[in-house]
């Protein structure tokens, strides 16, 4: 039997036994499952790659450190060169360069349509970046992979776009979980990046989800935690200041991670080709290594070896270790990992490697709390507070300025340490930290480039569906043209007869807009034949409207110039030339059938 026919029957025998809603839940747990199975998979391709190089090849440790980000940006260089070929359609524009904010390119203008081939790449690219030392994560490549999943699932069920955005959000949820254990913030992850309206429709699903995904995990990989952490120092109340400084710290390590993502994106810019940009990033990344060697991968064994206090593990072997009796010395190595794991993180990415954003931040957050309480404990005040609280609580205040994500900085923290003894502590500095950094920049490096170009959806209801909305579904094109130079008999015979308009566009030879018309600017001569032949077009046309629309404005822009301008018609330009007009009633029309698309 034909596999369209299959597919068929399949779709007649679910419209006829099972509802809408029962069938949502149905795919929340295959898309949670699926989504698991990627994560693991990707896990375990990584760390064997990592188990086998740090066993396999005959290097001293520094020596392997510098040559193999080289060799793994290689790798990745040459199988996205030859052996993955090319229609990633839907494709995604260049401007966008990671994950998250290809996902909601791809659910703003796409419709959610992922090539099917992303359920694959980055399972094949991240462990090969990753693995051989590039400093970034793997939860980004797994979010890609599961959101591959269930687009292509749904378009196989012949899904719509609303339910098609929410089972991608589920993907996202189980991602986050089947990594972390952490349920709960997977949620509440899904839902501050993908601003979902979070209704018990949207909830249920994504909690399904997110438990399919962590059964997953516990299936294939038993109590294994990437992180394991047992609080055994409680919150105390004294102690308030320092984690007020602590999200302080985070604030404005977040600017700096921000600022310091896209000052090196510029900077690879400027190359232009793919190999060269894959030499100079691959040996800058090396040269960091063997100063730095915890840059190496993930960073999630530096991280644990810090909150157990064993930081001169932590810090590996390196040219300073004959130094590292002094603490300040330790303090000094520290903040350079801290200074230099987003350098790392982000050159990684511009030499072409594969990876995601959030671990690299909880990492160099855990360094920079593990600093502060270092610094607060040796400083002479004679005042100690945990360094293994300010360690996890520095990768809870890094994670909300950096994403602007809050509660899941929150919540994740506090679900790897399997409770909430720090929970007053985390809302201080990640309060403190998101603030900093709200106020400083309105977008985060998966928004910013969306936003600069009007294709990004909010939680505020008004904006997103501005954004949702297109200017060409709008625009009006059967405006009667007529030339200045025409006489008004030819205006009246040519056009106004023809036309059910009573506007009519002024253009010249080459299509420029020079004016415009209404039937009232030549009602009270539009039967005096006198002036049929001595009376042209220019006689009465007037300027065209001070505010003009042009083919690159945002809705939001559009909807700002009908307001200022008070007109009812507005002409579009596109490349200079006349496209049509858009009028404010199929504006209004247009904005409220999208305002109820968007709310059911």
């Amino acid at each position: 039997m034909p596999k369209q026919q299959i597919i068929k029957q399949i779709l007649v025998w679910r419209y006829k036994y099972i509802s809408q809603k029962n069938f949502v839940y149905i795919l929340s747990v295959v898309v949670g499952l699926l989504t698991g199975v990627a994560a693991v998979t990707l896990k375990n391709i990584t760390y064997t790659i990592q188990s086998f190089l740090k066993r396999g090849i005959i290097f001293s440790e520094n020596q392997l450190y510098f040559i193999l980000p080289v060799i793994g940006l290689f790798l990745v260089f040459l199988y996205t060169k030859y052996l993955a070929k090319k229609g990633m359609t839907p494709s995604v524009p260049p401007f966008i360069k990671r994950a998250i904010p290809s996902l909601l390119y791809s659910l703003l203008r796409q419709k959610g349509l992922l090539s099917y081939k992303l359920i694959y790449h980055p399972l094949i690219t991240a462990p090969l970046t990753v693995g051989f030392g590039g400093s970034v994560g793997l939860l980004g490549p797994a979010i890609t992979s599961g959101s591959a999943l269930s687009s292509n699932l749904s378009r196989i069920l012949h899904v719509d776009k609303k339910t098609r955005t929410l089972l991608i959000a589920c993907a996202t949820s189980g991602a986050l979980a089947s990594m972390f254990k952490s349920p709960i913030a997977a949620i509440v992850f899904a839902v501050e990046v993908f601003s979902l309206d979070l209704t018990f429709a949207s909830l249920l699903p994504l909690l399904i989800a997110s438990i399919s995904s962590v059964l997953t995990s516990y299936f294939f990989l038993g109590d294994e935690l990437l992180f394991d952490f047992n609080v055994s120092e409680k919150f105390q109340a004294r102690d308030t200041a320092f984690y007020m400084l602590l999200g302080i710290g985070t604030g404005i390590a977040s600017i700096y991670f921000t600022k310091i993502y896209f000052a090196i994106y510029a900077f690879f810019d400027r190359f232009k080709t793919k190999f060269s940009k894959l030499m100079v990033g691959g040996i800058a990344i090396g040269i960091m290594l063997y100063f730095i060697p915890p840059l190496y991968g993930e960073g999630l064994s530096f991280t644990k070896d810090l909150f157990e206090g064993n930081y001169l593990h932590a810090l590996g072997t390196n040219p300073f270790d004959a130094y590292t009796d002094n603490i300040w010395v330790v303090i000094l190595l520290l903040i350079g990992f801290t200074i230099f794991k987003a350098i790392a993180m982000t050159t990684t990415f511009a030499a072409g490697g594969i990876g995601g954003v959030i671990v690299p931040t909880m990492v160099m957050g855990s360094a920079l709390g593990n600093v502060i309480a270092k610094v607060i404990n040796n400083i002479g005040f004679g005042h100690q507070v945990s360094e293994a609280n300010f360690t996890l609580i520095g990768m809870a205040g890094l994670i909300a300025g950096v994403i602007h994500a809050p509660l899941t900085a929150i919540f994740l923290i506090a679900e790897i340490t399997g409770g909430y003894i720090l929970f007053l502590p985390l809302m201080i500095t990640v309060a403190i930290s998101y603030m900093i950094t709200k106020n400083y920049m309105d977008h985060t490096i998966y928004t910013r480039e969306l936003a600069e170009r009007g294709d990004l959806l909010t939680h505020d209801k008004d904006h997103s569906v501005l954004t949702l909305m297109q200017l060409d579904s709008v625009i009006e094109k059967n405006f009667v043209k007529v030339r200045p130079e025409m006489t008004l008999e030819e205006m009246l015979h040519q056009a106004v007869s023809k036309s059910n308009r009573n506007l009519f566009p002024v253009i010249d030879k080459d299509t420029r807009l020079v004016g415009v018309i209404t039937l009232d600017d030549i009602r009270t001569v539009m039967f005096d034949q006198e002036l049929y032949k001595t009376t042209s077009v220019e006689t009465y046309m007037h300027n065209p409207p001070e505010y003009i629309i042009y083919e690159k404005d945002s809705m939001k822009m559009v909807m700002k110039k009908f307001q200022h301008s008070g007109a009812w018609n507005l002409p579009v330009i596109k490349h200079g030339k006349y496209h049509g007009f858009v009028s404010k009633s199929k504006l209004l029309t247009a904005y409220r059938r999208e305002l109820i698309n968007f709310t059911q």
